[in-house]
């Protein structure tokens, strides 16, 4: 008798603790199907573009990039600035600029080549060109 009553008990514990942890009441399982959770509804907070551009300088700062590149004056490479004011902030520039800086490139300023970056990933090299773009004080056009 005792074993049964104790199989009751842990049986019992065990039904209550699968239900109120996690389990929907009727109420809330309507809502889950309509798409009304909140969690559900909610955005994920996207990065602002002053955010990536931000982000952008802090992977520019911890890379190799001043080795060639200076903020205002001509060292190896143009100056980032003179790069901002060659390319429109535009989406199109930004890829093209993130392709340059993980392939490397040529000819555009000169017959120096600019070093490869395989290292970097295209999101971080996207982040990169918009601080870049974003030297001359132009805003983003797309």
């Amino acid at each position: 008798m005792k074993k049964l009553l104790m199989l009751i008990v842990v049986f019992g514990l065990a039904t209550w603790t699968i239900t109120s942890c996690g389990g929907k009441k009727e109420g809330d399982k309507k809502e889950a199907e309509d798409g009304y959770d909140d969690y559900e509804t909610a955005e994920a907070d996207k990065p602002s573009g002053d955010d990536l551009i931000k982000q952008g300088q802090a992977l520019t700062d911890a890379s190799d990039c001043k080795t060639c590149h200076h903020l205002t004056n001509k060292i190896v490479g143009p100056s980032h600035t003179d790069v901002a004011k060659k390319y429109e902030f535009t989406q199109a520039n930004i890829t093209l600029l993130a392709g340059k800086i993980i392939n490397g490139g040529s000819g555009v300023w000169g017959e120096i080549p600019m070093t490869a970056h395989p290292d970097i990933s295209q999101a971080d090299a996207e982040k990169m060109a918009m601080y870049v773009l974003s030297l001359d004080g132009e805003k983003r056009q797309d």
